[in-house]
């Protein structure tokens, strides 16, 4: 009876060694996870702050653009529009270059996603 006895300790001890595997695994995972997330969290706020004093900036200085290129110019409504044109090609090469861009913030995204 002694070998079923053993028997019956090592699969005790198998399934206990199993069981804590399978919680460090759960709780590595829960960590995993969090540190992801607060990673996109604190890069989406940071993006949000930074993009919105960006926009902010841009808007203002593509005001007074128009303000001194129509005192030049003596036109303001002409201003407008080569201001307008300027945002516009600016847009177009954006769009132009989008894959690159893609494949940049995939890149950068894979390798803090994979360590």
């Amino acid at each position: 009876m002694s070998v079923f006895e053993s028997l019956n300790d090592t699969s005790n001890k198998a399934v206990d060694v199993g069981e804590q595997y399978y919680k460090k695994t759960q709780e590595y995972y829960k960590l995993k996870i969090f540190q992801q997330l607060a990673m996109v969290m604190g890069r989406f706020c940071k993006i949000a702050l930074i993009g919105g004093l960006f926009f902010i900036s841009l808007i203002i200085m593509a005001v007074a653009g128009i303000l001194a290129l129509g005192r030049l110019m003596e036109n303001t409504i002409l201003a407008c529009l080569v201001i307008g044109l300027f945002f516009l090609i600016l847009g177009g090469l954006v769009y132009r270059f989008r894959t690159k861009i893609d494949n940049f913030i995939v890149q950068k995204l894979s390798t803090d996603f994979f360590e």
